[in-house]
């Protein structure tokens, strides 16, 4: 069953690899070259020459291979007819712009397969880094090609997390003393995949991340052994009409029950 799972989306994942290394090699020809930039929802989120240009690259590459495809990308604007779709791409041209604009290297182009509501095929190409992680529905999560997991679950360790302080400050002094926060990543794909690969044990997402942020390094995720859940631990659903999502936490199996109940306190705004 899982061979024929694999064999189903095998071709869309060597897809969406080929689109998003072609992607971040258009997106590389920016970096460090002070990219014109603007802003966007009221000023507080940017967008450079270079998201659009590879969410170009991205919509002629992927939409003329798969046309009875859906398609849903944070640089192209929201067309609801991908409801009507069982299959859709789903799209972050890049992800951490922040990081990209001020010459970090910790971006990544974001591109998944969402089947029916659930990731199949999910690629983050991380160019300045010589990263790629990859996963298809029922394989491993790989990165550079080589399989990856979560770190093993330790109740006695140190617990890495990256997260802000104000989540940590909601939690008791015993788990409080545990945690072990790591430099701040501004992508959110590449924090969660940095816990697929055992790296971090955990990473806390604060309301209003979309769909494009997190589809594919949720199953990468997944396929590594660890979970992406909401607050009441239930799985994600994609390609809904509201494309936003609640606080959520990314984390190795075992951690996930007391940090969810200690994430309860945070507004689910």
């Amino acid at each position: 069953m899982t061979a024929a799972i694999i064999s189903d989306w095998q071709a869309d994942i060597d897809l969406i690899a080929a689109a998003a290394r072609e992607a971040g090699a258009v997106a590389s020809t920016f970096f460090g070259q002070s990219p014109q930039v603007w802003w966007k929802n009221e000023g507080r989120s940017p967008v450079s020459a270079a998201d659009h240009a590879a969410n170009e690259c991205l919509e002629e590459r992927l939409r003329t291979a798969r046309p009875s495809y859906g398609w849903l990308s944070e640089e192209t604007d929201d067309d609801l007819g991908r409801l009507k779709s069982d299959t859709l791409f789903v799209v972050d041209p890049i992800d951490g712009t922040r990081a990209f604009i001020a010459n970090k290297p910790t971006w990544c182009v974001s591109v998944a397969v969402v089947h029916r509501g659930k990731p199949v095929a999910g690629v983050l190409v991380a160019p300045a880094l010589g990263e790629e992680y990859s996963a298809v529905a029922g394989g491993p999560a790989l990165k550079n090609g080589k399989p990856i997991t979560v770190a093993a679950f330790d109740p006695a360790k140190k617990l890495r997390v990256a997260t802000p302080m104000d989540i940590v400050n909601l939690f008791d002094a015993p788990l409080r003393g545990r945690i072990e926060r790591v430099e701040h990543v501004p992508s959110l794909a590449y924090r969660i995949a940095m816990v697929a690969e055992g790296r971090i044990d955990a990473t806390f997402v604060k309301p209003n991340a979309h769909d494009w942020d997190i589809a594919a390094a949720d199953l990468i995720l997944q396929q590594a052994g660890g979970r992406l859940t909401d607050l009441d631990g239930n799985a994600l659903i994609y390609n809904r009409t509201e494309v936003t999502h609640g606080v959520l936490c990314a984390a190795v199996e075992g951690e996930l029950p007391p940090l969810l109940e200690r994430l309860a306190a945070v507004p689910r705004g």
